[in-house]
């Protein structure tokens, strides 16, 4: 357990640092223009960069091609499903547009003939999910599975990317216990897949709770097919199976409810939600 604890801190030192390191160099200089292609605007319609996720992105896959206690084909997964779902998240940002919304939005509008580029999106995520799974388990059935489980990650994180580092405190809500378990159950590989995300979202957090910067599709996409990912390699398949069929629910939830008015309707997590964020009705 030692040994993994020590890859573990490393990976996420390691993605930390990365993360920091990519997102100072795409912002070095570059103002907040409205009409520069990575600003949007937020929630409160103030200009925001969505150069966070290209840089989380870029430093999850620093630090999992320099992180120690990764086998090749792990390695080869993570960059794969980070840095696929990241691309294909970035092509949304710049290319998306809101003529159809949702999975079965992108879907309706596929099976119509209309290739959007959330149908583009969720096929890429689809095939890198598949193939990262590829790399990691054992067997045509545990693939398809795992490759669901990433592939419904990465969307579900998506999903959560509307309001200040919700997206990012999700992710390590969902991070924090699949890297204990895998310590526990003296799972290095998990333990250093689920750390290098952990890293690079927990420094990109500040900025996010500050309404400089979001995710993004990107950034989002990428944060939840790593932490997809990591569960692959630390559970067993009746918990994968679990946590494959949480991720299926909640995205139909999303379908017809707004996550946002739940968590604004719940005490608890409200309270969470507004964690280290400006106040709702705060000016600029």
């Amino acid at each position: 357990m030692a040994r993994g604890l020590l890859h573990a801190l490393a990976g996420a030192a390691l993605g930390a640092v990365a993360a920091r390191a990519a997102y100072t160099l795409l912002t070095r200089n570059r103002p907040q223009d409205p009409g520069d292609r990575w600003t949007r605007k937020n929630h409160r319609g103030e200009p925001i960069t969505l150069l966070e996720g290209p840089a989380f992105v870029a430093g999850a896959a620093a630090a999992t091609a320099l992180a120690p206690g990764l086998p090749g084909r792990a390695r080869m997964a993570a960059l794969l499903a980070g840095g696929g779902s990241g691309a294909l998240g970035a092509y949304d940002d710049l290319y998306g547009t809101t003529s159809s919304k949702g999975f079965k939005g992108h879907l309706s509008a596929l099976a119509r003939g209309e290739v959007t580029s959330g149908a583009v999106k969720i096929l890429g995520i689809g095939a890198t999910g598949l193939g990262a799974a590829a790399l990691v388990s054992r067997g045509p059935a545990d693939t398809l599975a795992n490759g669901a489980l990433i592939a419904g990650s990465a969307n579900l994180a998506n999903l959560f990317d509307l309001r200040p580092g919700r997206a990012i405190k999700v992710g390590l809500l969902a991070g924090g216990p699949l890297l204990a378990a895998a310590l526990l159950r003296e799972r290095p590989v998990g333990a250093a897949l689920a750390a290098v995300p952990l890293g690079a979202a927990a420094a990109l957090l500040p900025d996010d709770l500050g309404e400089r910067a979001m995710l993004g599709d990107a950034g989002a996409n990428a944060l939840g097919a790593l932490a997809g990912l990591a569960a692959a390699a630390t559970l067993e398949r009746p918990g994968r199976l679990a946590a494959l069929g949480t991720v299926v629910a909640l995205t139909a939830a999303a379908e017809k409810i707004s996550f946002t008015k739940v968590i604004a309707g719940n005490r608890v997590l409200n309270r969470l939600d507004m964690l280290g964020r400006r106040p709702v009705d705060a000016a600029v």
